[in-house]
């Protein structure tokens, strides 16, 4: 069973160095084992997405493309 978010960021039309700015601030006052989903356009937010938080920092539970816009989601819970 999937939990519902509890922060949820869309950055669809957001230039890429705020949108990753936004995850990083939104993510260092997350509690642990809360869930952050991630809304966007850019290809590059989504890769670098993955650069700017520590691997050991969280658990990825979904990355899922949504083609009726071309736009992505993802879901992570902070460890």
């Amino acid at each position: 069973m999937r939990r519902n978010a509890d922060h949820i960021l869309d950055l669809r039309g957001a230039i890429p160095p705020i949108s990753l700015l936004k995850v990083t601030q939104t993510f260092r006052e997350m509690k642990p084992d809360q869930i952050l989903e991630i809304l966007g356009h850019d290809p590059d937010t989504r890769r670098d997405l993955f650069k700017v938080l520590p691997a050991f920092s969280y658990e990825l539970i979904i990355i899922e493309e949504m083609e009726r816009d071309a736009s992505f989601r993802v879901q992570m819970k902070k460890k």
